[in-house]
């Protein structure tokens, strides 16, 4: 003879179920509900959270402003690693005679300039995809970005080229003339 009870949840209702734990049926365990002695106070009105804005347009300049800063960074942060050839142009546009000759300074300040430039563009694109996430406003973002790394990158340029000895004699032609 086999045994004909119903194992735990395959035939049994719920009332068996709970029987079958040791608990009360439901309508025993739930006492009926009795009217408060006092009102309960009026909820007070929630706070309006604002969701976050769709601004398209601005999500469109902002991943464009980006795209262009990561094409810049790239053409220009692998032109750094050449500084002998950038230190020469620079010369150049500004008009000073000879040839920049510092390399031993100018190769690793190129180096530096090429990193802080990805770490700026980095820093930027991660604050402006948070912001992007949050709804906020954000194209003046990688604007801002780009102006305090190209600041922070121009001082990197600025050491090689203060030591070198073209620009060095520029300087002092330059403010003979100015006396």
């Amino acid at each position: 003879m086999t045994d004909q009870r119903p194992r735990y949840g395959e035939i049994a209702t719920p009332e068996e179920q709970r029987l079958a734990r040791g608990l009360p049926l439901i309508d025993e365990a739930v006492p009926a509900p009795t009217a408060p002695a006092f009102p309960a106070p009026a909820p007070a009105p929630a706070p309006a959270v604002d969701a976050p804005r769709r601004r398209p347009v601005d999500r469109i300049v902002t991943i464009a402003l980006l795209a262009y800063g990561l094409v810049n960074v790239v053409v220009t942060g692998l032109s750094y690693l050449d500084i002998g050839r950038v230190m020469n142009e620079t010369m150049s546009i500004l008009g000073i005679e000879g040839e920049f000759t510092n390399y031993a300074m100018g190769r690793p300040w190129g180096t530096i300039a090429a990193i802080v430039l990805v770490l700026g563009w980095c820093i930027t694109a991660a604050l402006s995809i948070r912001r992007l996430r949050r709804g906020r406003l954000t194209w003046w973002l990688p604007v801002v970005g780009a102006i305090v790394t190209v600041i922070v990158v121009s001082l990197c340029l600025a050491v090689p080229m203060m030591n070198d000895p073209a620009f060095l004699a520029y300087l002092e032609q330059t403010a003979g003339t100015v006396r």
